[in-house]
């Protein structure tokens, strides 16, 4: 009888220990039947089945089996989960604006819920009622969203910044992939980083240089700058703060800033701390300007370069600070991949515009808005540029209107496009597929600094525009290229936007144009 007892409680318990995992048991049989795979449902994201089987874990689409079996689920029930992390530019204000909108769009109600730093976003079917995703924010830093995509409590990261090197190793070592890969990130919106002084302030104009002068320390009183004899106060950002650090890659390059500078947690904070400080400078975003004046950057000669939603989308402005979503090497939930792909969209660019930041939509700039760029073309004019050769781009350009669409290539003289431009490569291959620019002409116009001999930039200059072209026509694949022409003209360092010796004159003039005549 003893015997029998612990029989009867060893099945029992072997009963409680099998019943859970029975109840995930799933057969997968292809449409014609021919095909049949059981095992356990690991998951089910609303398109995809993850099944543990025989053969070990197997990804199925849903599309191309039945599903039978108690762990089947139903597909309208499914709820996509996703999660960001990051900073809070991003995911104070315009990621819920964006998920609000396009729930809107798909007829979605949206519940939300706020603790402390975390957010979730509850879109639900309105007829139905019942929930079809939900979206977790967590707003902290850049740096704090890649660590939370290392430990898998993020899906995708908010950054103000691109992730650093060691961030990279990291994430790669930990089977993410490779983020630094331009198909792991997505230019969300556009932002800049500007010098900003206290309304009425008289100095209007500060040299790059100088600025580097003043964040470092060397230069402490107005009256070098033309001011006032009366000493500066410098405001910069926390140092966890993703801007800060990319202020401190691109215009410092290792130098510390000075000790005495204030600390702000954020760039909102530090434009009404500078605009109410008459002896205040400080670094800010545009998105975050307020009451506090934007200075005007200069370089020793040309245009004063001042940030607005035209040069910041050209790059023609060159501390342009680009917002991303950085997402690993593994396949999205199809809710995910659909929101993703609607941010690239009209309707979603005005929400980013909208709320403060530049967006990425086509605008125009006509031929005869060139004047300050041909002046100081004309007015460099020599040996090596001939007045022949500006002759000859503007007989190629006249008429024509200049795209926003322009294609820059990292500092320190690389062959590799910048994050902003490698997006570009895709909205303009889109706009090919969409018809667009029918019936038009393209022209890629490339450019080079002054660095080197003429004739030599003006073969670097065609190879960068004719790799630009050839990037785009590639994307476009779908695009009846028969119905718009598409050109490539180099101009070499015959048209620059500042002087090659200032400290980002050669950035800003290595470039390929896009023209439309």
């Amino acid at each position: 009888m003893r015997l029998f007892r612990c029989a009867a409680l060893a099945a029992a318990l072997f009963a409680l220990l099998v019943v859970p995992a029975r109840a995930q048991d799933v057969t997968l049989s292809s449409r014609d039947g021919s095909v049949e795979i059981s095992g356990a449902l690991i998951g089910f994201d609303g398109e995809f089945y993850r099944v543990d089987t025989i053969y070990g874990p197997l990804t199925l689409d849903g599309q191309g089996v039945i599903c039978t079996g108690p762990g089947c689920p139903g597909i309208e029930a499914h709820v996509a989960r996703f999660r960001l992390s990051g900073t809070p530019v991003l995911g104070e204000v315009l990621m819920p604006a964006l998920i609000e909108t396009y729930a809107d769009r798909r007829g979605l109600s949206v519940t939300r819920d706020r603790d402390g730093p975390h957010m979730r976003f509850v879109l639900s079917d309105r007829a139905a009622g019942h929930p079809v995703a939900e979206i977790d924010l967590t707003l902290v830093s850049t740096e704090e969203g890649f660590a939370d995509l290392l430990a898998e409590t993020a899906d995708i990261v908010m950054a103000d910044r691109e992730p650093r090197p060691e961030e990279i190793r990291r994430l790669r070592e930990a089977g993410f992939g490779d983020l630094s890969a331009p198909a792991r990130r997505r230019v969300l919106a556009l932002d800049a980083i500007v010098p900003v002084v206290a309304p009425g302030h008289p100095v209007q104009e500060i040299a790059i240089d100088a600025m580097i002068g003043i964040l470092t320390g060397q230069i402490t009183d107005w009256s070098e700058l033309g001011g006032p004899d009366a000493p500066l106060t410098v405001h910069l950002l926390d140092r966890q703060d993703g801007l800060q650090q990319a202020i401190a890659l691109r215009l410092l390059d290792g130098a510390s800033p000075t000790p005495a500078a204030r600390r702000h947690p954020g760039a909102a904070a530090l434009s009404a701390a500078v605009a109410a400080d008459p002896l205040g400078v400080g670094l800010t975003r545009l998105s975050a300007l307020g009451d506090a004046q934007q200075v005007p950057l200069t370089g020793g000669c040309g245009p004063r370069l001042v940030a607005n939603r035209q040069s910041v989308k050209t790059e023609d402005y060159p501390l342009v600070a680009p917002l991303f979503l950085y997402a690993p090497a593994r396949r999205q939930q199809l809710f995910v991949r659909e929101f993703l792909d609607w941010l690239d969209t009209p309707p979603a660019q005005l929400v980013i515009r909208r709320a403060g930041f530049v967006d990425q939509l086509r605008d125009t700039i006509p031929f005869g808005r060139q004047g300050d760029r041909l002046g100081l073309a004309i007015a460099r004019a020599g040996p090596e540029v001939p007045l022949s050769e500006l002759q000859r781009l503007v007989a190629a350009l006249a008429g024509a209107q200049r795209l926003t669409t322009t294609f820059r290539f990292r500092e320190g003289g690389s062959a590799e496009l910048d994050a902003q431009s490698f997006g570009n490569i895709g909205a303009l291959a889109r706009a090919l597929e969409a018809g667009v620019f029918d019936g038009h002409t393209l022209i890629f116009a490339g450019f080079t600094d002054g660095d080197g001999p003429a004739e030599a930039n003006l073969g670097i200059a065609r190879l960068r525009a004719e790799a630009v072209h050839d990037a785009v026509r590639a994307v476009a694949t779908a695009a009846d290229l028969s119905r718009v022409a598409l050109r490539v003209e180099a101009f070499g360092e015959a048209l620059p936007i500042a002087c090659d010796n200032s400290a980002w004159g050669g950035f800003i003039n290595r470039r390929v144009e896009v023209w439309l005549r």
